[in-house]
C-alpha cells in the first residue's frame, strides 16, 4: 500500500495541486485508507475516473448480497435508508429511479428560474453586511443562496430555512466517526420533517418538485415510501451543500487574485467560462461515492481483484495534465474544459444546470453589489472543514471594501443570519502568502 495521504489536513484543502500531483506520480490507481471508508483504489487520473464511472458492469455501486459499497457493518439502519437512492444504485433501479425524478425536473423548468435565482442572489448580497463587518460570506451568503432555490423547488416553506441552515450545518461538521454519531439526530429530525412534508402534498397537492415527485408516484411511478423519503433528502442535501462550497471557494479564489476578479468585472457575460473552471479547480466534491468490483480487472495497468473498493478522485481527474493543459493554473478562459466535477456516465448529476445557474448568479450578484470586496483576514487565516471528501471553506470573513484597513489579528465575523489581462494565476500565486 502506498504511503497514506491525510485527505482531511489543512495541507492537503489548501494547495490540492501539489498533492494531487504526488499521488499521480504513484500511478493511475493508488492503494490507500479513506475516512470512514477504510482500504480502498483512489484514481488518479482523468481515464482511470472515466472507466470506473462509466463502466457499471466491472464497478458496482452494490455487493452481490445488495449493501452501498460505502457502507460499514456499524452504520445504522436510519444511515442505511437515506443512503437507499438513485447514486448508490447501479441498473435497473437506477434508470427506475432517475426516470421518476428526471419526469419531476421536466416538469419545473430550470432555466426560467434564472431570473428568480438572481433576484434570491440580489437580496442576500444586499444583506451581507446589515449588522456590520466583516461577515461570513459562508454563512450569510454561499450556503444560504443554494438553500434558498432548493427549498423554492422542492415546495418547501421558506420559514423552515432556519432548520435547514441548522441541519446543513451539521452534515457539514462530518469529519470522523465521532461526528458522524452526532449527525444522526440531525438526520432524524430531517428524516421525520421530510415524511411529514411528503404527506401533506399526498394530502393537499401543492408546488415544488416535491408536489410533482407524489405525482409521478400516483401516475403509477415505481417507487417504495423509503425511496422517496431518499429522493428527497438528496435533492434537498445534493442540490445546496455542493453549491454552497463552490459559491465560497469561487469567491476565495477571486479575493485572492485581484487580476482574476477584475478581469471578470470588466465582462460580465465571461461568467460561465469562469464558472466551469471554478468547477474544475476548486473540485468541492473530491470523491464519487465507492464502488466494488465484481471480477478481477486491469486498470490503466494496474491490477485490482474482484471485491475490491475503488472510489474516482474527480479532483485529480480535473487537474490530470493529460487532458489539462497546465491544470495546476486557475485559467478562467480555459476552452476546451473537459472537467468531470458533476461525473459522467449515468450518474451525471443531476443538478449540473441549477448549480451551474446559481454558481453564475452568486458571483454576478455579489461582485455588482460589492465590486470592492476583499478578504477581513490575511489568507492564511483561512481553513478548510476536515471533512472527507468535500473541500468546504469553514469561514470567509469579508468586508465591504478591500481598501478598508482591518486588523487581522482581532477581526471578527458578524454572524447574525439574514494581475494581468491574462485571467490565470498559479496554484501558488492563489495561495500566497499563505504558503
Amino acid at each position: 500500500m502506498a504511503p497514506r495521504l491525510d485527505f482531511t489536513s489543512e495541507a492537503f484543502f489548501r494547495d490540492p495541486p501539489t498533492a494531487i500531483a504526488a499521488l499521480r506520480a504513484q500511478g493511475p490507481v493508488v492503494a490507500t485508507r479513506f475516512p470512514l471508508v477504510g482500504d480502498v483504489w483512489i484514481t488518479t487520473t482523468h481515464d482511470a475516473s472515466a472507466q470506473v464511472l462509466k463502466d457499471s458492469t466491472i464497478f458496482t455501486l452494490r455487493k452481490e448480497d445488495g449493501e452501498v459499497a460505502g457502507l460499514r457493518w456499524w452504520m445504522p439502519r436510519l444511515v442505511r435508508t437515506i443512503a437507499n437512492n438513485m447514486l448508490t444504485m447501479d441498473e435497473p433501479d437506477h434508470t427506475r429511479l432517475r426516470s421518476i425524478v428526471d419526469e419531476a425536473f421536466r416538469r419545473r423548468a430550470i432555466v426560467a428560474m434564472e431570473p428568480r435565482i438572481r433576484t434570491i442572489a440580489d437580496g442576500l448580497a444586499d444583506e451581507l453586511f446589515a449588522n456590520g463587518g466583516p461577515a461570513d460570506l459562508v454563512e450569510r451568503y454561499a450556503r444560504i443562496l443554494p438553500l434558498s432555490v432548493i427549498s423554492e423547488l422542492l415546495g418547501l416553506p421558506m420559514a423552515d430555512r432556519p432548520r435547514f441552515i441548522a441541519w446543513a450545518n451539521a452534515m457539514s461538521s462530518l469529519t470522523n466517526v465521532v461526528s458522524f454519531f452526532r449527525l444522526l439526530f440531525a438526520f432524524r429530525k430531517m428524516r421525520g420533517y421530510l415524511e411529514r412534508q411528503l404527506q401533506l402534498a399526498r394530502e393537499r397537492g401543492g408546488e415544488g418538485l416535491i408536489a410533482e415527485l407524489v405525482q409521478v408516484e400516483r401516475e403509477g411511478g415505481e417507487i417504495t415510501p423509503d425511496e422517496m423519503v431518499s429522493m428527497v433528502f438528496l435533492l434537498l442535501a445534493a442540490g445546496s451543500e455542493t453549491t454552497t462550497h463552490l459559491i465560497s471557494g469561487s469567491v476565495y479564489e477571486l479575493l485572492s487574485n485581484p487580476g482574476l476578479r477584475d478581469w471578470l468585472e470588466q465582462d460580465w457575460s465571461r461568467v460561465g467560462l469562469a464558472v466551469e473552471e471554478f468547477l474544475r479547480f476548486v473540485s468541492p466534491v473530491q470523491f464519487s461515492k465507492p464502488r466494488y468490483l465484481r471480477r478481477d480487472v486491469d486498470l490503466e495497468g494496474v491490477r485490482l481483484k474482484k471485491g475490491d473498493r475503488v472510489m474516482v478522485m474527480l479532483a485529480a481527474a480535473n487537474m490530470d495534465p493529460a487532458v489539462h493543459d497546465r491544470p495546476e493554473r486557475l485559467e478562467l478562459e480555459r476552452k476546451p474544459n473537459r472537467h468531470i466535477s458533476f461525473g459522467t456516465g449515468i450518474h451525471f448529476c443531476l443538478g449540473h444546470q441549477l448549480a451551474r445557474i446559481e454558481g453564475t448568479c452568486a458571483l454576478q450578484a455579489l461582485f455588482t453589489r460589492w465590486p470592492r470586496l476583499g478578504l477581513a483576514v490575511d489568507p492564511s487565516q483561512i481553513h478548510w472543514r476536515k471533512r472527507p471528501g468535500i473541500r468546504a471553506i469553514a469561514k470567509l470573513p469579508v468586508v465591504a471594501s478591500a481598501d478598508q484597513p482591518v486588523d487581522f489579528r482581532s477581526a471578527t465575523i458578524s454572524r447574525s443570519q439574514p494581475n494581468t489581462d491574462r485571467p490565470s494565476s498559479s496554484g501558488e500565486a492563489s495561495r500566497s502568502p499563505a504558503m
